[in-house]
């Protein structure tokens, strides 16, 4: 009989903002508790400005003590994100979501901010002396994708194996039609790249149109919803906000094609959602994580992220609806190839 283990699942919480690092918490303690395991969330608030919280958050992270909790032992350690990763644990796995990504592959782009004056490199350098100290003292490290582990190899010359994990009620998503809309989920933020689709619907010849979903708060997302009130689109973009589970599923059954314009994704459910639901997607040559699941002219697209040629991407989709539908069903037969379900992580993350 398999030993019941007290698992803690230790990551980070930016207060009032909830998105795929805590889906991820929340499934991975969900189908430990299946199993028969005890599991808990652990998580210490996480601020990153100025530079300097940032040291204060991993020293945070190294005075955690998860051995035991009124007197009992805690068995295992899972972490998954920075600077949660940090603490010390006699058997801790690092699932790793994405390292501190200022640091790294986005210093000196515009998606990064550590870059712009002493301090931020200082705090920089910091985190890449710890990670390199600090990751190796794991007893195992896992990548949550081929992305992830290639930074840290190519940055921090430290392996981790890549385990990948299925987006939450990924056996709910379903194929209805393909109805005459592009689908684009995910917060509105510069790096996820609304604005490209945006631009690419204004170019197309057919009469396609784009619905985007997720929360629009924020300095970026205003300022789309203020281009789009002053566009003269035929209201062929529809941000319908933040939806329930039921209407995402809905939303994605019926779509034509789905778009990830990312840029260096992590790994991202938005392509894994698509796939399930069997629909093609739309990425580009720089988005990262997506490109470890498209193939290009299979069951998608990677292009350059230039809204022309997403523009004539869409209109041949539109032209042809069964080509869209083999896309789709070639990204759910890959899914299947690669066993993405939760009894592959929890066997390799116990042991």
């Amino acid at each position: 009989m398999e030993k019941i283990l007290k698992i803690a699942i230790a990551s980070v919480q930016i207060p009032f903002i909830t998105g795929g690092a805590e889906i991820q918490a929340i499934s991975l303690r969900r189908e430990l508790i299946s199993r028969g395991h005890e599991a808990e969330i652990v998580t210490i608030p996480f601020k990153w400005y100025p530079p300097q919280r940032i040291i204060d958050c991993m020293a945070m992270a190294r005075l955690l003590d998860l051995t035991a909790v009124n007197g009992q032992k805690i068995d295992k350690v899972i972490a998954l994100k920075f600077p949660a990763y940090y603490l010390d644990h006699p058997d801790k796995v690092c699932w790793i979501l994405h390292q501190h990504r200022q640091a790294y592959e986005l210093f000196g782009t515009p998606y990064g901010d550590l870059h712009q004056n002493d301090e931020g490199r200082r705090v920089a350098s910091e985190i890449m002396r710890w990670d390199n100290v600090l990751l190796p003292k794991s007893r195992k490290l896992f990548a949550n994708s081929k992305t992830v582990a290639e930074r840290l190899w190519n940055y921090n010359r430290i392996r981790a194996e890549p385990l990948y994990h299925p987006p939450i009620d990924y056996q709910s998503y379903r194929c209805e039609s393909f109805e005459d809309y592009v689908l684009y989920p995910g917060r509105f933020d510069s790096i996820k790249r609304q604005h490209l689709l945006v631009e690419a619907i204004a170019k197309t010849r057919m009469p396609i149109k784009v619905v985007l979903i997720g929360s629009p708060a924020g300095e970026y997302g205003e300022n789309l919803l203020r281009t789009l009130e002053s566009l003269d689109s035929d209201n062929r973009v529809q941000c319908l906000g933040i939806v329930d589970q039921e209407r995402k599923i809905e939303l994605y059954a019926n779509a034509l094609v789905v778009y990830n314009g990312v840029y260096q994704e992590d790994y991202g459910y938005v392509t894994l959602e698509a796939f399930f639901a069997k629909k093609p997607v739309i990425t580009h040559r720089d988005s990262g994580g997506p490109l470890e699941f498209v193939r290009h002219g299979e069951n998608g697209y990677v292009i350059g992220a230039d809204p022309q040629e997403i523009a004539s991407v869409l209109d041949e989709l539109y032209c042809d609806k069964l080509q869209a539908a083999r896309m789709g069903q070639a990204g759910n037969e890959l899914l299947k190839q690669m066993h993405i379900d939760w009894n592959t992580v929890i066997e390799r993350l116990l042991s």
